[in-house]
């Protein structure tokens, strides 16, 4: 992040702030595609009159022509953009699913070979649990993917300790009550089951930490291992656990269809 000590000086000539931008992006989403943070942590740059365009102070809301305008942060040039990455991995068991962690052995950036912009995880799954992981730097499609007013389904295959009964099920499927209030109705189907375990596919549009985990011990049956296998359109499929690929168009245009994006 650019500090603070740069940047304040007299207004240069030129064309008023924005005259080019015309039908052009807002400014605080050409900031945060350059890397310089969220959207919000762009508009506070904004705020405290950091950021100035053609010569002259920026305002909130300010739309832009990144490749007619010429934006500066803290006297300094905007380098430009990162390329829109977008990654499926298939997170093994004892990974985390954060960008920095130290007290992990290992991250889900550290099995992408050849990083060489900056990528973060939509939504986590826990240390022991495993499957589809999504790694993009579009905040925005990101944002929209962990909304719960989209309510992207989230499909596992979960295996529980016993065989589960129809009232297990049922509550499971209408709702849990857990600390942080009730759960939201589940598609919830048995795969197979034996007197030692069942294997459930759970489908859920709500994410909330440890959710299965914690359904499942409500109703007596603990999780033995959980699988993600599609987020929204996305099918891990015979993915290798540790092994990252790209996303193909078709992927992508589906998940920008989903996440109701242009």
């Amino acid at each position: 992040m650019p500090s603070q000590g740069h940047g304040r000086r007299p207004p240069q000539e030129g064309p008023p702030a924005g005259a080019s931008a015309a039908g052009g992006e807002r400014l605080q989403k050409v900031l945060a595609r350059a890397g310089l943070g969220s959207r919000r942590a762009c508009e506070e740059l904004i705020r405290q009159g950091r950021v100035w365009v053609d010569g002259r102070p920026a305002s909130l809301g300010q739309r832009v022509d990144p490749a007619r305008s010429r934006i500066e942060v803290d006297g300094q040039p905007l380098r430009p953009p990162e390329p829109l990455v977008y990654l499926m991995l298939h997170k093994p068991r004892g990974v985390v699913s954060t960008v920095a962690d130290p007290h992990a052995t290992q991250t889900v950036l550290d099995l992408v070979p050849h990083r060489t912009t900056r990528l973060y995880p939509v939504g986590r799954l826990d240390r022991e649990s495993e499957g589809l992981l999504l790694l993009t730097n579009d905040g925005r499609l990101a944002e929209r993917l962990l909304h719960p007013r989209y309510q992207i389904p989230k499909i596992y295959r979960v295996w529980v300790a016993g065989r589960i009964g129809e009232n297990a099920l049922d509550q499971l499927r209408r709702g849990v009550p857990l600390e942080d209030g009730v759960t939201a109705p589940a598609h919830v189907r048995v795969v197979d089951a034996t007197e030692e375990g069942s294997q459930l596919e759970v489908v859920l549009r709500e994410g909330r930490k440890r959710q299965i985990r914690r359904m499942a011990e409500f109703v007596g049956h603990p999780v033995t291992r959980l699988l993600r296998v599609g987020f929204g359109p996305l099918r891990l499929g015979p993915l290798p656990p540790g092994q990252v690929r790209p996303l193909t168009q078709e992927e992508l245009a589906q998940l920008r269809r989903t996440a109701r994006l242009p």
